[in-house]
């Protein structure tokens, strides 16, 4: 799950052309789990669940709709996130959290 900051606002059209889970990018499908945008933050701010991991795809599947990314967090992976951690800070995996990881 990323949270990625746009340098416009994301139109509804485009949402639901994400949503519609028929996308491609560089002649590739896209697996787009979710997408909306973030609760209580400008429509600028969109929250996007990919299932694939290429490289930089979160920027290119904006870039292919004609926005560009100008801020992107991954705010979750393997069900792990970063809440309550304080940048620089960190802190010991749960044996679940490790056992999850090693099943990917």
């Amino acid at each position: 799950m990323y949270h990625a900051s746009l340098e416009r606002k994301f139109a509804l059209k485009d949402l639901q052309t994400l949503s519609s889970g028929d996308f491609s990018v560089e002649g590739k499908k896209v697996f787009i789990d979710d997408v909306a945008y973030v609760q209580g933050e400008s429509k600028s701010e969109v929250g996007i669940e990919i299932h694939s991991g290429r490289n930089r795809i979160v920027r290119k599947i904006f870039a292919t709709l004609g926005y560009k990314v100008v801020k992107l967090d991954r705010v979750i992976f393997a069900g792990m996130t970063k809440k309550n951690i304080q940048r620089g800070h960190w802190r010991h995996l749960t044996d679940q959290e490790v056992n999850n990881l090693k099943m990917l």
